[in-house]
């Protein structure tokens, strides 16, 4: 899977999480909590969907890894079985 098919899934997910999520608006560098304005219980339901929607195990102490969108990117392109 290319970064850029794993950034729009990521996407996808944060828009459940935060509905109000512009995409354009989102810097890819920047904390997504604080973006977004997301409580503990949101990044958690944001951690299962990223499981879901890559098949991927995200440990607890891995969850710092996930700061930013490219965070998300750099982790999952390294967890995620090639098709």
């Amino acid at each position: 899977m290319k970064n850029d098919e794993i950034r729009a899934r990521v996407l996808e997910v944060l828009a459940r999480i935060a509905p109000e999520l512009d995409p354009a608006e989102l810097a890819p560098g920047e904390n997504l909590r604080d973006q977004l304005d997301v409580d503990s219980m949101d990044f958690l339901n944001f951690v299962i969907g990223l499981h879901q929607a890559f098949g991927v195990e995200v440990p607890e102490t891995d969850y710092r890894k996930l700061l930013t969108l490219d965070d998300c990117v750099t982790y999952l392109a390294a967890k995620v079985k090639p098709a």
